[in-house]
């Protein structure tokens, strides 16, 4: 392992040039083999799980989930904290900051954006309570994707960028994981499911946030400074995947659902409002089957 280790990192090093020192020794950012392998591990029971589930009975896990979901709207709400108030510390210049100019507040930025990386390995956790719970229609291509690309992708932003323009998709998706985890916190409470009407909107705000990532890092391009154009390029073409991917979930979940309970309601079938049945059929299903338990 420690020869493969040499090996991998002396290739990195070529390739993109010196690390930042100042990360040196931290968890799990000394070497790139651990991110690879928690990566290969996470795909690996993504193929297996829903296998070795599939004549399996569903665990609820609605404590757990209260739990693990809570946490990462606290642990989320304290990067986002973080974030702004040491950007705001250091003056960072929105257009472009390089990495090197912003004082203690650099290191600060560093030390929130090692919690934001190693959130990404925390959150491998949502795709396994999706199988767990059997819930297979939710490991989708964007799930997938997006989870397993981001841990890899800050490993080699953490050792080469960890601060200055880097900051500002991490503090937009802090806030963002803020409302997604406290949605999802909200409803493994089955009492609380029917006022939870914003899910759509959470959407709608991860791909204004894609939006304004690809804007503020263009500044970098068009306005540079000291910090490395080859990662602003890359965050530019990850955020359009991104975009791509997010709209046709859009579209998939939200559009596609909205027109066909229009036409339900119109050839007078059942009309669904809020998760709720709203038509005389459905209730007059119900009182038949009553009495056919009466009976």
């Amino acid at each position: 392992m420690e020869l493969l280790d040499k090996t991998i990192n002396s290739y990195l090093d070529v390739w993109l040039g010196p690390r930042d020192p100042r990360v040196k020794g931290w968890l799990l950012l000394e070497n790139y083999t651990p991110t690879f392998i928690f990566s290969v591990l996470y795909l690996l029971i993504v193929w297996l799980g829903p296998k070795y589930m599939r004549n399996k009975q569903p665990f609820s896990c609605r404590g757990i989930l209260v739990v693990y979901n809570l946490g990462l709207t606290l642990l989320s709400l304290y990067m986002f904290y973080e974030l702004v108030t040491g950007v705001w510390e250091g003056g960072y210049n929105f257009f472009c900051q390089d990495t090197h100019s912003g004082g203690e507040a650099d290191m600060k930025i560093i030390r929130v954006l090692w919690w934001y990386y190693f959130s990404k390995l925390i959150e491998f956790m949502d795709t396994f309570f999706f199988i767990l719970r059997k819930n297979n229609h939710q490991i989708s291509v964007l799930h997938v994707y997006h989870h397993a690309t981001m841990l890899n992708i800050w490993w080699f932003v953490m050792n080469w960028v960890p601060c200055g323009h880097s900051y500002f998709g991490a503090t937009l998706n802090s806030f963002i994981h803020v409302l997604m985890y406290s949605y999802y916190g909200l409803s493994a409470v089955p009492a609380m499911r029917p006022y939870l009407w914003w899910k759509k909107y959470i959407t709608q705000g991860q791909l204004t946030q894609f939006v304004l990532t690809i804007f503020q890092t263009s500044c970098g391009v068009v306005w540079p400074c000291a910090f490395p154009q080859g990662w602003l390029y890359f965050q530019i073409s990850y955020m359009i995947s991104l975009i791509i991917l997010f709209t046709n979930f859009y579209i998939q979940t939200y559009n596609k659902k909205a027109s066909s309970r229009r036409k339900e309601y119109q050839n007078g079938t059942t009309a669904t409002v809020n998760g709720y049945t709203n038509s005389f059929s459905s209730l007059e299903n119900n009182v038949k089957q009553r009495k056919q338990r009466k009976d």
